[in-house]
């Protein structure tokens, strides 16, 4: 049964009595996109087409998405609000209070060493160490999270324009924060974990079969 034959309503075909909005078959798409099960199982398709939504069994599964959906959307939605990831400075936290915006600036941030991903080096003078490697397990268009930010959050010239793309330009005018970019890494480590707190709870992908 795909989730085309399901509609909102208070009676569903699959789910007789139960009362399912709208906005529940939205977040139980959104909560099923992030189950590692389904992308497993979906890997062939969803790497040719549109992805294909299944129905759950039961009930209570259904819901089970629909709320990880739910509390996944607004983890992402308003990741900027989020409270950043207490990385570890080195040389201290105590000297950021003595920095200018100058002292912000990134222009590309790198790992400490390629076997290393727990320590970011973010400009010359600021070095995060502590950074979970669990961290690094969010992945968005076969990337962790973490590294498109460190991509993006960068100083870049396009190589036929010539058009200069600086992120602190957007963190000081638009943002009004020199940090945001150091900010920004600290709260996607954040994000990054707690997605996939609610990813690994998901339950088992349980479909049910097409009458």
């Amino acid at each position: 049964m795909e989730l085309g034959l399901i509609r909102a309503s208070s009676s569903i075909r699959g789910y007789p009595g139960e009362h399912v909005t709208k906005e529940d078959l939205f977040y139980y798409i959104y909560g099923l996109l992030h189950s590692e099960d389904y992308r497993l199982r979906y890997a062939d398709n969803l790497s040719k087409e549109l992805p294909r939504i299944p129905a759950v069994k039961t009930f209570a599964d259904f819901k089970a998405f629909s709320m990880a959906g739910r509390r996944l959307a607004d983890l992402h939605i308003n990741y900027e609000t989020v409270e950043p990831y207490p990385v570890t400075i080195e040389g201290g936290h105590l000297l950021l209070d003595t920095f200018t915006d100058a002292d912000y600036r990134v222009t590309q941030m790198k790992f400490a060493s390629k076997a290393d991903k727990t320590r970011v080096v973010y400009n010359h003078k600021i070095t995060m160490s502590g950074i979970p490697l669990e961290a690094y397990d969010y992945i968005v268009n076969g990337k962790p999270a973490l590294e498109w930010v460190m991509e993006r959050q960068a100083v870049t010239t396009h190589k036929d324009s010539g058009i200069v793309n600086d992120a602190n330009l957007w963190a000081i005018e638009t943002m009004g924060d020199a940090a945001y970019p150091l900010k920004l890494f600290q709260r996607v480590i954040t994000v990054s974990l707690e997605t996939m707190k609610i990813v690994l709870a998901l339950p088992q992908l349980d479909i049910a079969v097409a009458d």
